[in-house]
């Protein structure tokens, strides 16, 4: 059985054994939930933002929505 800690920030270090054999890299999100007394980490085969995207794409609204994004930022840079 391999063991950890928390730190008094409220992280933990997942061991390098168990990242490797997961395919865990640097920045994976996880789901979080507690079965009765224990916690258990699912890694997220995705981000928030890319199941967002992936649940709309094809549609018109992300393609005008990251031009009035550009548009914004292209405003913000000229100020």
């Amino acid at each position: 059985m391999l063991a950890t800690k928390i730190s008094s920030k409220g992280q933990i270090v997942i061991p390098k054994a168990v990242r490797e054999r997961l395919k865990i890299d640097s920045g994976t999100y996880f789901s979080v939930r507690v079965e009765k007394e224990d916690i258990v980490l699912t890694p997220m085969k995705a981000t928030p933002i890319e199941r967002l995207y992936n649940r709309f794409a094809g549609e018109r609204i992300l393609n005008e929505l990251e031009k009035e994004h550009a548009d914004e930022i292209a405003g913000e840079n000229c100020a």
